[in-house]
């Protein structure tokens, strides 16, 4: 249940119209009472005999007379409105259950307390099936001022309580960081313009893919407009662009005139500081992404996070999220039609999980931030199915430490995002892997090589071997080792490689995992005679390494 705070100068006349008329597009559907600060307030809904109009000009007179009655030692701010919203998934609510919520809601924001009957006036209007809203004046019946110190806090509270007490979807407690929700009406809105999401969202996930793809401001409003965006920058005098705002061609008023968001309303990390920030060298060098395969290269970058979440400043760690974030941005881009869509759902649900009140160090992550925007870049000519492949493979594992991370920081909202990010991975990477994997089985070595590569097996990973070589995926991970080998790699010394790189103990599929380290490993340049020698004395009695997350064992891959 969601309720939001509003409030206002003046008269209630103009929120009075508003909640009994038809709404900007139609959609107030019955709007009557369902509450009232004496539970006998005129009702414009409710009048049949009487011209509705007349009564809300009764029910807003009535509203205000505390107010009027100060004449003009009446405060400034004079209208509280809170809109409150249940879930999609919810129950539909009877109008008594809504009338309950109303009074809970007004007596935690101190409007009226229960049993003050000199408390403000108040009414709630019910004009759809998910929601209500509470319309009140600012001024005590007995002309003092509410006591409403911390009335969203407050009002936040009390709404986890109704959700638990009317079985109603339970929201995670938030931090302030969350982007702000459509409303009903833009939701009615997107359903008239036959969009599949209202248009705050389609800009917000567009704005976060430009930001993604670009290396400089010039660039990000370049590919903004490119992505079917217009683009209003708004200028300083001194020629310096502070900020911008965005619309879709097609969202627009009655007087067809664009709507625009600016970039903070759409996130607070979507302001043009904020992106600048983002873009920003921050190194004294510049960072380039050395030459070779980009998705072996945000592959690494990757794997690399869960080291940052446990061992680097929270920082460095929120600002590998963010680029996780980005990275999952751009990869539906890149991605196959059948994973397109859970990748899709995957960036969106992680949105949450990329940001906190922790100040994000973006400097530290612009090596995955690189090499994703190569692969952007040219996804046909870097792209084979394996690469996708294995780059979800160690974005599942990031992910779950990120559930973690956010867990220990008590971020519920990111935790839950990040949790529900690791479903569409899961599923995405299902569909690109097994088409790769069943490829590579097809082309598995004879069995004698099998019987080789199972014997180095165990020597390396003793604790992993009988359920590698059980995994259907070992025929995969033997055709890499064959492929290696063919590319004159050692065998032995490779797989000891590919487990020295991450331990294996929190892999679903360590048979997976090996198959996808080993071949990004056997794809370059194989070392000489004495690089092989020294890696093979490297490899006698190496101890297990230890697992730096055991709490995400068996959540990823």
């Amino acid at each position: 249940m969601i309720p939001k705070i509003i409030t206002g100068k003046g008269s209630t006349r103009r929120l009075i119209a508003y909640l009994f008329g038809k709404g900007d597009a139609n959609e107030h559907v019955d709007p009557h009472l369902v509450a009232s600060w004496n539970d006998f307030a005129p009702d414009p809904g409710r009048s049949p005999h009487r011209n509705p109009k007349e009564v809300e000009k009764q029910l807003y007179t009535q509203l205000d007379q505390p107010v009027a009655m100060l004449g003009r030692r009446a405060p400034q701010t004079t209208v509280w409105h809170c809109p409150v919203r249940a879930a999609p998934e919810d129950p539909i609510l009877s109008d008594a259950q809504w009338a309950e919520i109303a009074r809970r809601i007004v007596a935690a924001a101190g409007i009226a307390p229960a049993g003050d009957t000199e408390a403000c006036r108040w009414v709630a209007v019910r004009h759809a099936d998910d929601h209500i809203h509470i319309a009140a004046t600012l001024v005590r019946q007995d002309g003092r001022r509410p006591k409403r110190d911390y009335d969203m806090r407050a009002v936040q509270r009390e709404a986890r309580q109704i959700e638990v007490d009317y079985g109603l979807r339970r929201l995670k407690p938030g931090d302030g960081t969350a982007a702000k929700r459509p409303t009903s009406k833009e939701h009615f809105k997107a359903k008239r313009l036959g969009q599949d999401t209202t248009s705050r969202e389609i800009l917000r996930r567009r704005v976060r893919r430009a930001m993604a793809a670009a290396s400089t401001e010039t660039e990000f409003f370049v590919l903004l407009e490119a992505s079917g965006v217009m683009v209003r920058p708004k200028t300083e005098p001194s020629g310096d662009v502070s900020g911008y705002s965005v619309s879709l061609p097609s969202d627009v008023n009655k007087q067809n005139e664009p709507i625009w968001y600016a970039g903070s309303t759409l996130s607070g990390d979507l302001s043009l500081p904020q992106v600048s920030k983002r873009l920003a060298t921050t190194a004294p060098d510049p960072v380039t992404v050395r030459p070779g395969n980009p998705w072996h290269q945000a592959t690494a970058a990757t794997e690399r996070i869960p080291h940052h979440l446990t061992h680097s400043d929270d920082g460095m760690a929120q600002g590998q999220l963010a680029a996780l974030g980005g990275a999952l941005d751009l990869l539906s881009l890149t991605a196959p039609a059948a994973a397109r869509a859970e990748l899709e759902r995957a960036a969106v649900a992680f949105e949450r999980a990329t940001r906190s009140r922790i100040a994000a160090d973006h400097a530290s992550a612009r090596a995955l931030r690189r090499s994703v925007q190569a692969i952007w870049n040219d996804p046909v000519r870097h792209g084979d199915g394996a690469g996708l492949a294995m780059l979800i493979d160690a974005a599942l594992t990031a992910v779950a430490y990120a559930v973690h991370w956010h867990r220990t920081r008590q971020h519920a909202q990111q935790e839950a995002a990040a949790e529900q990010a690791l479903v569409h991975l899961q599923a995405a990477y299902a569909q690109v892997a097994e088409p790769v994997l069943v490829g590579l089985a097809h082309r598995s070595p004879g069995l004698q090589s099998k019987r080789r590569y199972a014997h180095h097996l165990q020597q390396a990973v003793p604790e992993h071997a009988e359920r590698i070589l059980n995994d259907r995926a070992w025929d995969a991970l033997a055709t890499v080792l064959a492929e290696a080998e063919a590319a004159g790699h050692n065998a032995s010394a490779l797989l000891d490689q590919a487990v020295r790189q991450r331990t294996l103990d929190d892999a679903r599929s360590p048979a997976r995992a090996l198959t996808w380290r080993i071949h990004r490993l056997g794809q370059r340049h194989a070392p000489g005679p004495q690089a092989q020698a020294a890696n093979a004395r490297h490899t006698v009695q190496r101890p297990a390494a230890p697992s730096l997350f055991p709490e995400a064992k068996g959540r990823q891959r």
